[in-house]
């Protein structure tokens, strides 16, 4: 008897199904390190590798390839515009993050996504970067996510399924950050 997998938006929802179950029956498997390492080339042009990380109680040895993001400004920043900036880096992190998680919720609540999009911005304001005025954040003062979703769920519900995202989280509320130097 030939049997097919069960896919759902692209997930296949019986293994995501048996993940949901071993990190159940042993909450040790959920424990993850991610880890990158970035490179300054010149100005505000940085090369990040990714490809080892720790997860399901050992190191990773699956990754073949080292994956790489670069991250430059645009000339008007002093930039040589040779990548994204470093705040568009973020904001496809989240896009994607956001994404993921709602097609994976979905996929586990049985809901059919057709297609999706997100378009991101985040407004910032120089004077905090340079220094001009300590009571404006060096950051965003804000994000706005837009989703086109096809798909027969509500809006609360996709919403509810996008909120699952890791990296929401991490910009949503305070990530501890500690900044370490040696020589």
């Amino acid at each position: 008897m030939i049997t097919t997998a069960n896919i759902k938006n692209g997930v296949n929802v019986d293994q995501l199904v048996e993940t949901i179950e071993h990190v159940q029956e042993q909450p040790e498997l959920a424990k993850f390190e991610f880890r990158t390492k970035t490179n300054w080339i010149t100005g505000g042009h940085c090369v990040s590798s990714a490809k080892s990380f720790y997860g399901v109680c050992q190191e990773d040895t699956t990754r073949k390839e080292t994956f790489t993001m670069e991250a430059d400004h645009p000339n008007v920043l002093l930039g040589e515009d040779k990548a994204a900036t470093p705040a568009e880096i973020v904001l496809h992190a989240l896009g994607s993050c956001l994404t993921g998680a709602m097609v994976y919720h979905a996929a586990a609540n049985g809901i059919e996504i057709e297609g999706a999009e997100a378009s991101l911005k985040g407004g910032a304001d120089l004077h905090g970067f340079l220094g001009l005025d300590p009571e404006v954040r060096k950051g965003f003062d804000g994000i706005t996510v837009k989703f086109k979703v096809r798909s027969d769920a509500s809006e609360e519900q996709l919403r509810s399924l996008a909120q699952f995202s890791p990296v929401f989280d991490m910009l949503s509320n305070p990530t501890p950050v500690k900044i370490e130097f040696e020589k």
